[in-house]
């Protein structure tokens, strides 16, 4: 049922959709952690359970992917480490390509949300970031 919907996905400028069933409830073209965090935040604790598109699954979308009631994630890169928490917490996964570790933009090294997330649970993850987003805005 998803795939046309994956292949949509790719095909746009898109960074993060959420689906309640077939209907489209959240999508964003923010970078990074930021629409998980803002679709958390806006619906988080409101929705029924979710499938996710995400360009980009690593450990610490993962953890969010969690938070967000995610029952099912579609997205062309993830992690081994997303990977292990994703099955840890019983959601279905749908990834293109596998890497060990999702990598900083410039490829030097891990990435420093994958780096943090790290041997968290979903809700220490979170709040974690929560205060690192408010401690910046100071």
């Amino acid at each position: 049922m998803y795939t046309d919907m994956f292949s949509a996905f790719l095909a746009s400028d898109d960074t993060l959709r959420i689906y309640q069933d077939e209907t489209l409830i959240f999508s964003s073209q923010k970078d990074q952690l930021l629409p998980l965090l803002e679709y958390i935040t806006d619906y988080g604790s409101e929705q029924q359970p979710v499938t996710l598109f995400d360009k980009i699954m690593g450990n610490a979308a993962a953890l969010l992917a969690i938070k967000a009631t995610c029952r099912e994630v579609y997205s062309p890169l993830g992690s081994e480490l997303a990977i292990k928490t994703l099955e840890k917490f019983g959601i279905e996964y749908h990834l293109t390509e596998i890497v060990p570790y999702i990598q900083r933009p410039d490829g030097k090294g891990m990435c420093p949300m994958e780096k943090l997330s790290i041997g968290k649970e979903p809700e220490e993850f979170y709040q974690e970031i929560k205060t690192r987003i408010e401690a910046n805005k100071k």
